[in-house]
């Protein structure tokens, strides 16, 4: 019986060693389950396995899996030889106490032995110690730690990545703070303000000119371009640069960074609209306005791969500006050459053939020395006295203001041998300052970029078409004072063959209601007719025909201003060297041939001549209507380099150089930027007492069309829009037109 029960005890015994082998490999979830076992044998075989709590196993990896697997294998194939071992270490099992605790906490470090135990061949070691090799082959995959304890960390907040370069982040930091307290100590404008929010932001702050202390390519691209403002008319001085090399501490180096950045913005503003705005210099000027975008300039500058000539870019485009850049850098370099002195003589004189008298050319030495300081290239030995060399000497008098004779006295050799220097050069610049008043884009693309400009002081007007003169003529130009041609940009929409002349309430109030307080006869014998309101305003005006005012043709380009360019029965004028005699409006001298470029470059497939406009000549308005309009630029160059190379000075006519010299050298800073208000013209008629004797035509009406609009159609001009990033300032000055 003994021996039975010993049998049956062993015939458990290896029941027991089975069990626990096939529950090694079974699947996880018998291993997470934790139900209570009531049988003894189950009892047992818990506390020969200890088993991890749920809550700290880990995730099984691609590794684990694979040393599962193997591991499996190698159990299975060793299967019989363990069977055999426990069987004999039966009681064991049953001294153990079960400590999950134990397992869980296992370090990482006691996982490479659990794979040595899988991976070794069985040792033939006494069977008591092979059962705890046995049992950590088999538990020990459950049990690695090391994945708990790098999870650890993540209980932490964890904070976003910096781009900003380590030997930066002072400086970062310290960007940070002066752009967030929201100072204007760098930056007085809002939308400049805003930009370097928003630049620098985006780049967690980091600086842009320097890197570790350094500068960069782009920092210096710009420092060399503020450096070199003067040969581009401008002051450098207006646009200090930091010292870098002193900046040695992050506080330092901010504050150059910002520096830097604030006279960049400065240039580039200045040097795309102007150091001074058009409406410092005078009331009847009117350009569209052009101003920089600060987060442009930003972006353009530093992704630039050349800083300076992406800032540079801001100077106008322009052909003739960038010949006269070069002229005033050879103003500037010219005292170091020789200098050509035109020795004191008898007076020279060249008198034209004339009906009752030949040409009378005199000869003298000075003559090539002569040509050769006002630039005459051709026969620059010919010692003759000729035609050209007294139109060089008249056009030079007349750029020093000097009597315009042809005459080679003694006070034009003074003013040729000592040519005030300073004065050409101040003169240059106020030039240069008024081509970045003008549209960078003169003409309109689809026509291939045509468009007119119109010189006052030069009294010459020219239709430009892909970069090439096309057609130029002589015109006349408004008397200085308040009958001043304005200076403007405007698009030429139609042209009217045949116009009525409504003549502008300057003219009516001023000129012929007085005029007919002494005749009330003066302007029926004129051909005008007299309209009174019922109101009391009047209106005058002059039907088409050949006595017109403006002749047969009237270009037109609504403006404020109420001026356009016209024909004229009096060809007179145009042969004067000074040609101010108008109230403003331009007078053509050819206006068919003008009428025809434009109407070719506007209509090309009605292939207009000038023979077809004036075929048109008769007693009816004839509208011609461009579809796109042409840009009429009118300029004011005293100082341009003509078609030779040579650069020309005319005589400021209308005093708009000296108002600017004085301006620049008497500068305010940037308050130089802000708006001039002026008052803005008036098309009002006043109730008039006309004297009796006078023919009155009543229209009718209670006041009839305003003078704009019975010149241009429909209604007044709306006000333009108040310039961006300007600040209008109290009217200072008055123009009535």
């Amino acid at each position: 019986m003994r021996d039975c029960l010993n049998h049956r005890a062993g015939f458990d015994r290896v029941l027991m060693a089975v069990a626990a082998t096939f529950l090694t490999v079974s699947a996880s979830s018998a291993l997470a389950q934790d139900q209570a076992r009531s049988s003894a044998a189950e009892l047992a075989i818990d506390a020969a396995i200890p088993r991890p709590e749920p809550a700290n196993v880990p995730p099984p990896t691609a590794s684990d899996i694979k040393l599962d697997t193997t591991a499996t294998v190698q159990d299975s194939a060793k299967e019989p030889a363990k069977e055999s071992v426990k069987a004999e270490a039966a009681p064991a099992p049953v001294k153990v106490e079960t400590k999950p605790s134990d397992v869980a906490t296992t370090p990482a470090t006691e996982a490479p032995k659990s794979e040595t135990a899988r991976t070794e061949p069985a040792k033939t070691e006494p069977a008591k110690s092979e059962p705890a090799k046995a049992d950590t082959a088999t538990a020990t995959p459950a049990a690695p730690a090391a994945p708990a304890a790098a999870a650890a960390p993540a209980t932490e907040p964890v904070k976003a990545a910096s781009n900003v370069p380590a030997a930066d982040q002072p400086v970062a930091d310290k960007l940070k703070d002066i752009i967030g307290a929201k100072t204007s100590r760098h930056f007085d404008r809002k939308n400049e303000r805003a930009a370097i929010e928003k630049f620098y932001g985006a780049r967690d702050f980091a600086p842009v000119w320097t890197q570790a202390g350094s500068l960069t390519a782009a920092a210096k691209g710009v420092i060399a371009r503020l450096k070199d403002a003067a040969s581009d008319g401008l002051n450098p001085a207006d646009y200090p640069v930091p010292d870098f090399a002193a900046a040695t501490t992050p506080d330092a180096l901010a504050d150059a960074e910002l520096k830097l950045t604030a006279s960049m913005f400065d240039y580039a503003r200045q040097a795309q609209s102007g150091r001074m705005h058009w409406s410092q210099v005078s009331g009847d000027i009117l350009y569209p306005e052009h101003p920089v975008d600060p987060s442009d300039v930003l972006a353009k500058i530093t992704t630039a791969t050349n800083a300076s000539a992406a800032l540079d870019s801001y100077n106008p485009p322009h052909k003739l500006y960038k010949e006269l850049k070069a002229k005033l850098a050879e103003l500037r370099g010219q005292g170091s050459g020789p200098v050509i002195e035109i020795a004191d003589g008898p007076a020279l004189k060249y008198t034209p053939a004339g009906k009752k008298q030949a040409e009378m050319v005199v000869e003298d030495p000075r003559v090539p020395q002569l040509r050769t300081k006002l630039g005459l290239a051709e026969n620059a030995s010919d010692t003759r006295y000729d035609a050209s060399v007294a139109d060089a000497v008249r056009k030079f008098q007349n750029s020093v203001e000097m009597k315009a004779t042809g005459i080679l006295d003694d006070k034009t050799v003074k003013a040729i041998n000592t040519p005030k220097r300073d004065k050409q050069i101040d003169t240059v610049l106020v030039n240069m300052e008024r081509w970045r008043w003008l549209p960078r884009d003169l003409g309109v693309p689809s026509l291939g970029d045509a468009y007119v400009i119109l010189n006052i002081p030069d009294y010459t007007l020219k239709v430009m078409q892909r970069g090439q003169q096309v057609w130029t003529t002589r015109v006349v130009t408004g008397k200085p004072g308040t009958h001043a041609t304005p200076l403007l940009t405007e698009t030429m929409k139609y042209i009217t063959v045949n116009p009525t002349w409504n003549v502008p309430p300057s003219i009516v109030y001023n000129e012929y209601l007085p005029a007919l307080q002494q005749d009330p006869t003066v302007l029926q014998r004129m051909g005008l007719k007299l309209e009174q309101n019922r109101d009391g305003s009047v209106h005058i005006s002059q039907p088409p025909g050949e006595a017109n005012a403006l002749g047969r043709i009237r270009f037109n380009f609504p403006n404020k201003f109420l001026v356009y360019q016209h024909d004229t029965p009096d060809k007179n004028l145009f042969a004067r060297d000074e040609r101010a005699f108008s109230h403003g409006c331009m007078r053509v001298q050819n206006p068919d041939q003008y009428a025809s470029v434009l109407l070719n470059i506007a209509l090309p497939n009605e292939k207009y001549t000038p023979e077809r406009v004036r075929g048109m000549y008769g007693k009816s308005e004839i509208d011609l209507k461009f579809p796109t309009p042409i840009p009429v630029n009118i300029t004011y160059q005293t100082a341009f380099v003509d078609d030779g190379g040579k650069l020309q000075f005319r005589k400021d006519v209308y005093g708009r150089d000296a108002n600017m010299i004085n301006i620049l050298k008497n500068s305010r800073g940037k308050d130089l930027e802000n708006v001039v208000a002026h008052s803005q013209p008036s098309y009002s008629r006043p109730a008039t007492t006309l004297p009796n004797g006078v023919a009155v035509a009543n229209n009718g009406g209670s006041s009839g069309p305003n003078f704009f609009e019975r010149l241009f159609g429909g209604g007044a001009p709306a006000q333009p829009p108040a310039p961006v990033g300007r600040r209008p300032q109290q009217q200072q000055r008055v123009f009535t037109r």
